[in-house]
C-alpha cells in the first residue's frame, strides 16, 4: 500500500543501512585496533580473562629479569669459587713441598702460601653483584639473621603463580650461603665461621670450637687445629704439616661441594628462565586466541560490509524517490 504518511519502503531501507553502518564501524575498530574485544562491552568475559592474563605476564617479566639478576648472583659466587678451589689447590701442593724440607725453604715455601691466603680473601671480598655478596659475609642478628655466624638463606624469585581460586603465590630458589660461604666476619666460633677461615682439628680436618692453632715445632695434641686461611708452614715439624695437609684436603672437600651446589643452581635459575620465557609466549598466543581480531576474516568483512552499504544507499535512494513519485501525481 502506498502511503503519503508513512514510508514504509524508505524506513525499512533506513535501518538495514544503519545496520549495515554500525557492523562497519565494529570491523573498522577491529581493524584499526586488532582486536575483536578491545573493551569490556566488547565481551565481558574474555576482557576479564586477557586483562587478568596480561597481568600475570607483566608480573612474569619482572620474575624474569630477577631470575637474570639471580643467576649474575650465583655466577658471581661460582667463579670466586672456582676460583678458591684452584687456589687451595695450591696450597696444598705447597704444604707437601714443606714436609722434610729445610727451615729456609719452609720460609720460602710460607712466602708463596701467605701470597695464595690473601688472594683467597681478595675473591671473597671482590665476589659482589649488586650489593649481594655469598663469599665474604658478615652474619650478625643485627643484620637480620637468626643468630651471629648463621648467615640466613638468599632468596631468588622464580615464579608467579595463581591458583584456581585466584590466589597469587611466589616461588623462589633458595640459595644455602651458610654452607658455601668463604668467610663471616660476624661469626664467633670456628664451627660458624667460613670454609677457609675456621680452625680445623688436624686430625679429622672438622671445624672445632676446641681446635686451638699450636705453636712450632711442639708435640703433637689432639686440639691442635689449623685454619687455611692463616696456616703456616714456617718453623712447624713434620708431624704438625701432615696435619695441616689433612685440614687443607677436607677444606678443598668442602669447597668441592659448595663449587657443586652452586653449579646447580645455576643451572636451575638458568632452566627456570627458560621456562618463563616459554610460558610468557604461551600466555601471549592464549590472549591472543580470546581476543585477537582474525585480519583476513575482518577485512573480507568489510569489503562486504561496503558493498552492503553502497546498496543500501541505493535502496534508500528507491524508496524516496516512490515517494515523489506519488508527490508528482497530486502535482499534476
Amino acid at each position: 500500500m502506498a502511503s503519503i504518511m508513512t514510508n514504509a519502503s524508505a524506513l525499512t531501507a533506513l535501518q538495514s543501512l544503519s545496520a549495515t553502518n554500525r557492523a562497519m564501524e565494529t570491523t573498522q575498530a577491529r581493524i584499526s585496533t586488532g582486536y575483536r574485544v578491545a573493551e569490556a562491552s566488547d565481551n565481558a568475559a574474555y576482557w576479564s580473562i586477557a586483562t587478568t592474563m596480561r597481568s600475570d605476564n607483566a608480573a612474569l617479566s619482572t620474575v624474569q629479569d630477577a631470575l637474570g639478576l639471580g643467576a649474575s648472583k650465583v655466577d658471581t659466587a661460582y667463579t670466586a669459587m672456582s676460583k678458591a678451589v684452584e687456589t687451595v689447590n695450591d696450597i696444598k701442593v705447597k704444604v707437601v713441598a714443606a714436609y722434610g724440607a729445610s727451615p729456609a725453604d719452609k720460609e720460602k715455601i710460607q712466602t708463596e702460601i701467605s701470597a695464595l691466603q690473601v688472594q683467597l680473601k681478595s675473591y671473597a671480598d671482590s665476589a659482589t653483584f649488586s650489593g649481594s655478596n655469598w663469599m665474604s659475609v658478615n652474619a650478625t642478628v643485627a643484620g637480620g639473621h637468626t643468630a651471629a655466624g648463621v648467615h640466613n638463606d638468599a632468596k631468588i624469585v622464580s615464579s608467579f603463580n595463581r591458583d584456581a581460586s585466584g590466589t597469587v603465590t611466589l616461588g623462589t630458589i633458595s640459595i644455602n650461603v651458610q654452607s658455601i660461604k668463604l668467610y663471616d666476619a660476624g661469626a664467633t666460633t670456628n664451627e660458624t665461621k667460613g670454609i677457609l677461615e675456621g680452625v680445623r682439628l688436624g686430625t679429622t680436618g672438622v671445624r672445632e670450637d676446641t681446635a686451638l692453632t699450636p705453636a712450632a715445632n711442639v708435640a703433637i695434641a689432639a686440639t691442635d687445629g689449623y685454619a687455611v686461611s692463616t696456616l703456616t708452614v714456617k718453623g712447624y715439624s713434620d708431624a704438625q704439616i701432615t696435619q695441616m695437609l689433612k685440614v687443607v684436603d677436607i677444606a678443598l672437600a668442602e669447597l668441592t661441594t659448595a663449587a657443586t651446589q652452586l653449579g646447580s643452581a645455576k643451572k636451575q635459575v638458568d632452566l627456570q628462565k627458560q621456562f618463563t620465557t616459554s610460558l610468557m609466549d604461551s600466555i601471549d598466543r592464549g590472549v591472543g586466541q580470546l581476543v585477537d581480531a582474525d585480519m583476513n576474516k575482518e577485512s573480507t568483512r568489510l569489503q562486504a560490509l561496503q558493498v552492503q552499504q553502497q546498496l543500501g544507499i541505493q535502496s534508500l535512494s528507491i524508496a524516496n524517490s516512490n515517494s515523489q513519485s506519488i508527490l508528482a501525481l497530486f502535482q499534476n
